[in-house]
């Protein structure tokens, strides 16, 4: 059970690592922190970012849910 969570744990950290890099930037500058902000309270992602978005939010529940489970596995 142990090693089934270790394993779970490292996939998911790799995984998370992974898309939070292939995301795109969200400032770029002063002008790119007015959008960024407009855009967030508009809800203006799309495409690729709005998948990458829940696989993020997917992989940090696993990771939290495991690293949980092996934290208590191990006490």
């Amino acid at each position: 059970m142990v090693i089934a969570l270790v394993v779970l744990l490292v996939l998911s950290s790799v995984g998370l690592i992974a898309t939070v890099l292939f995301q795109s930037g969200r400032s770029a500058g002063l002008s790119g922190a007015i959008t960024g902000a407009g855009e967030s309270v508009f809800g203006k992602k799309k495409g690729m970012d709005e998948l990458l978005a829940k696989f993020t939010a997917a992989l940090a529940a696993v990771f939290l849910l495991s690293s949980l489970g092996l934290a208590m596995l191990m006490k």
